[in-house]
């Protein structure tokens, strides 16, 4: 007998494109301290029409991470925040939120993603701490 008679659901790939589907249509942003929800979910930044980062809010929220996100490209040179835009999605589920961020980073591949731009490095700027990628295509000002 043939296998062309088994049905295998597959659905990491009907999440994925459920996910993209709302997200590609949820409105764009300015990014500011104060654009997003304090819920968690999933985002995407935005550099001059290019998604550059994804990301999720899970251990915090939308709001406070994309309002890091702000104060932190406000304080480099070489990019102004005028730049940037965001979208995201509330999603209650932490295994959603998971899904959701993988599923973004798979289909945009963002630049910034395994930059160093989104990490919380312990020890950065210390003696022996290699800068990353980001923070010397963007450094801080002074």
């Amino acid at each position: 007998m043939c296998n062309r008679h088994e049905f295998f659901f597959e659905f990491d790939k009907a999440y994925t494109h459920q996910l993209i589907e709302k997200f590609e249509a949820s409105p764009e942003h300015q990014l500011t301290e104060d654009v997003a929800p304090p819920q968690k979910g999933i985002y995407a930044l935005y550099r001059d029409r290019t998604l550059v980062y994804a990301g999720k809010a899970l251990e915090t929220t939308l709001k406070r991470r994309l309002a890091e996100h702000a104060r932190k490209i406000a304080g480099r040179k070489s990019i102004r925040l005028q730049e940037m835009t965001c979208r995201f999605l509330v999603i209650e589920s932490d295994w959603f939120v998971r899904a959701g961020e993988h599923a973004l980073i798979e289909t945009y591949t963002p630049e910034w993603n395994r930059s160093g731009f989104g990490s919380h490095v312990p020890g950065r700027g210390r003696p022996g701490i290699k800068r990353s990628r980001w923070d010397k295509e963007f450094p801080p000002k002074s």
